[in-house]
């Protein structure tokens, strides 16, 4: 993934009602615009501009049924930062527990 475009997943990823709307795909997914925005304390315009950026950045899909769009979370964009920035870092950890492992487990009798 170019630079640019985890760029544009994190500042998805930075508001907090399009982080909710994730939420609730990740929970249900294939909600209508009105099953999103139940319970929502914001307006319906509002919630089809979250969508549509998270869309933008293929953080969710959406499907036509008839007349009604669905909307599916694509979880693909947060597991490539996952691999690029968190991964690196886990690695490192699980080696140092290993290590202590291995080195706590040796110096029993």
């Amino acid at each position: 993934m170019a630079t640019k475009e985890i760029d544009k997943v994190f500042k998805a990823l930075a508001h907090p009602g399009r982080r909710e709307l994730l939420d609730r795909l990740h929970a249900k997914n294939g909600q209508t615009l009105g099953e999103l925005c139940a319970g929502l304390a914001m307006a319906r315009q509002s919630v089809t501009q979250h969508l549509g950026l998270l869309e933008e950045v293929n953080m969710i899909s959406v499907n036509w049924h008839g007349r009604e769009k669905r909307h599916y979370f694509n979880p693909v964009p947060i597991h490539m930062i996952y691999e690029r920035w968190i991964r690196k870092f886990d690695r490192q950890r699980l080696d140092a527990l290993h290590n202590l492992t291995g080195k706590l487990e040796g110096a029993e009798p």
